[in-house]
């Protein structure tokens, strides 16, 4: 029988030990996926000015969203946390907050919105800086009397706004308040400096990431078939995916038959270069959109509409101009995947009717040909 997870951490923390240090350097807990990742990393340096001179600034990840690590900044430490044994193995959740606890940082500060009370917040509990701040947490009626409760730990809230908010206005207004100053909208995009230099296809090339972790939100394989065909001659086509989302999703093997159709199972660091160098990207993945939209590429997400207002699209006010996103506008829209209607051909309502005649279209202007 597994202990309720306050009960562990009242077990554990007499043994947490003492900071190794005066309390000195800034944590910073981010507990989104891969995606959320990627635009706070665009961001990130609106909130590095939270450190003193002779402080470090240590951005704590889910381990799967270290992989974008890559994309930090020079200075900036990546601590990964795996969640999912944090909520499991009572051995790994004590081992991670006595790392925290020794670390002794100056100031800790909670960069999400929606935040689990026995999870991320408990490692802002474990840290004990004297300073700490957060944002007023999403309202989540399964954990709301344990997210109140928790407000105590922050010396600072910050109201940001309705639950239905552009993330990235969201985090940047949150720099803003925590430094006492204002500054203008976000520029969505990744430094140069932190990015590869984009490496050239020998021909004219498409890549598609058509997999999602959430095969609810994948379309349908005649829909990319139809893409495929609509696109110029010349052209060259990357799927790009994990070797086992062919095996999860056999149908998609036939994308494959063309000559001129590769599958690219490279991870995301590795597949850099080339997504700056594609003639278009087209993505269901919103880590890969992100990914290759926030690093200059030509891109279009093929999206549902469980996250409008929100993450995807951005924000008109700050959409790049390099990219785009296809979705059907839905009285439900915002639902963050809580949908409450039942399937269509495997897929999100919303998603199945994205027409692929307007997926094509928007392809074909966005490449200039048709």
């Amino acid at each position: 029988m597994r202990l309720p997870l306050k009960l562990v951490d009242r077990l554990i923390a007499p043994f947490l030990g003492r900071p190794r240090t005066a309390p000195k350097g800034v944590l910073l807990v981010a507990a989104g996926g891969l995606g959320d990742t990627v635009l706070l990393l665009a961001l990130i340096d609106r909130f590095l000015g939270l450190a003193r001179p002779d402080e470090r600034v240590t951005l704590l990840l889910r381990s799967d969203a270290a992989k974008m690590g890559f994309l930090a900044p020079p200075g900036l430490e990546i601590l990964a946390v795996d969640f999912k044994r944090l909520a499991r193995d009572a051995w790994y959740r004590f081992r991670s907050q006595a790392d925290l606890r020794r670390r002794g940082y100056r100031l800790a500060v909670s960069l999400d919105y929606l935040r689990h009370p026995d999870l991320d917040e408990a490692l802002i509990r474990a840290a004990q800086a004297p300073e700490s701040a957060a944002m007023i947490a999403r309202p989540w009626p399964k954990h709301q009397r344990a997210l109140d409760a928790n407000q105590a730990l922050f010396g600072r809230l910050f109201n940001s706004g309705p639950p239905r908010h552009d993330k990235a206005l969201r985090w940047a207004a949150f720099a803003d308040w925590l430094q006492d100053v204002r500054r203008d909208a976000p520029v969505l995009r990744l430094p140069d400096e932190r990015l590869p230099a984009p490496d050239p296809f020998e021909a004219p090339t498409v890549m598609i990431q058509p997999f999602s972790a959430v095969a609810a939100k994948q379309i349908a394989p005649a829909s990319w078939q139809a893409i495929l065909d609509s696109l110029p001659a010349d052209h060259r086509v990357r799927i790009l995916g994990a070797p086992s989302d062919l095996d999860r999703n056999p149908a998609y093997r036939a994308l494959l038959d063309p000559v001129r159709v590769t599958f690219d199972s490279r991870p995301f660091q590795a597949l850099l270069p080339n997504l700056r160098a594609a003639r278009l990207v087209i993505s269901v993945d919103t880590a890969l959109m992100h990914l290759a939209a926030l690093s200059g590429a030509p891109t279009l997400g093929l999206a549902s509409a469980a996250f409008v207002g929100e993450i995807v699209p951005y924000d008109p006010t700050i959409m790049p101009a390099n990219l785009r996103v296809l979705y059907q506008a839905m009285p439900c829209a915002g639902c963050l995947g809580d949908c409450r209607y039942p399937l269509e051909g495997g897929m999100y309502r919303c998603l199945a009717a994205l027409e692929p005649n307007a997926m094509i279209a928007e392809i074909q202007a966005m490449l200039g040909v048709g």
